[in-house]
């Protein structure tokens, strides 16, 4: 388990962003792996250091640690491949791309380098970095497709479209809404991670839907318009008659809805007859009806 960035830091949990900021540059410039060369140790630390900064200058990600909602690793992102990867690379540009993007970086090259890294350093407009949030997305509102907003980390609150058919663990980008930036380059994107609610009463099966329908032994018995409320709006269908609890009613294309090529899926309801409180005047008419001889409804449950 990762240590708590504050610790890492050597900050207090109130810390300001300068503060942060501060104790980051002394720790990086400190544990660097270009003035340490030989010390896999002093890598480790200025690995450690860069996710505990990474994790605490974001906003966002510092917002939801706080409140316990993400665990010290749980937003760190290690360079594919691995630091080794990087160890070909010229003294000043070995571990660019490592540490978080705010500047900082560039202004530790020179302490270290001067005039090489200068002219080492990439040239030109870079885009600012990407912002990752989560959103919660009723359900009905990923079956349908739907508008849902969001504050971003700088107060801003924008709408964000859901698609019919999103599913937990995608992600909507929204382009020009990350971090600034550097030198006239592009912002970076707001990356928005959904997560769909459960719903009550209707549960995915792809792009179809399923729910359970209870009727009333009039309704199961005679058959007749039942309303039900599908996460598209009400809908009036037909019960057979003679339903048994377990039959099963598809309605066509009230799924999920289409998008784009995609088809939209199917609803599917299982009845469950529903007795309802005891009648004086059903019971005593049960006493004196003779149903018709038919198979036994217990059959199944012989051993074979």
């Amino acid at each position: 388990m990762a240590e708590d960035p504050y610790s890492v830091l050597g900050v207090a949990r109130d810390a300001t962003p300068e503060a942060i900021k501060a104790a980051y540059r002394k720790l990086a410039r400190t544990h660097h792996p270009d003035l340490n060369p030989g010390k896999p140790e002093a890598e480790a630390k200025f690995k450690q250091v860069s996710a505990a900064y990474d994790l605490l200058s974001d906003a966002e990600k510092r917002r939801r640690f706080d409140a316990g909602e993400i665990d010290a690793e749980g937003q760190e992102q290690a360079p594919a491949g691995g630091w080794r990867q990087y160890a070909e690379q010229p003294e000043g540009a070995r571990y660019a791309g490592t540490a978080p993007d705010d500047g900082i970086f560039e202004d530790l090259f020179e302490q270290m380098y001067g005039a090489r890294a200068r002219q080492q350093r990439p040239r030109g407009p870079r885009p600012g970095r990407d912002v990752h949030y989560s959103l919660a997305v009723p359900f009905r509102s990923a079956v349908t497709g739907a508008t849902e907003r969001l504050t971003l980390g700088d107060g801003q609150v924008v709408d964000v479209k859901i698609p019919a058919g999103l599913v937990t663990g995608q992600v909507i980008r929204l382009r020009g809404q990350g971090g600034p930036g550097r030198d006239g380059g592009p912002a970076g994107d707001a990356m928005i991670e959904v997560t769909v609610a459960a719903d009550p009463v209707w549960t995915r099966d792809g792009n179809d839907l399923r729910a359970e329908l209870p009727v009333s032994l009039q309704e199961a018995v005679l058959g007749g318009p039942v309303e039900v409320p599908l996460p598209s709006g009400r809908l009036r269908v037909t019960v057979p008659a003679g339903s048994d609890t377990g039959r099963q009613m598809r309605l066509r294309g009230k799924g999920v809805a289409a998008q784009g090529d995609r088809l939209a899926g199917d609803a599917y309801l299982t009845l469950r007859v529903v007795i309802g409180p005891q009648d004086a005047a059903l019971a005593e008419f049960l006493k004196t009806w003779s149903p018709p001889a038919g198979p036994d409804p217990r059959a199944a449950m012989e051993a074979t």
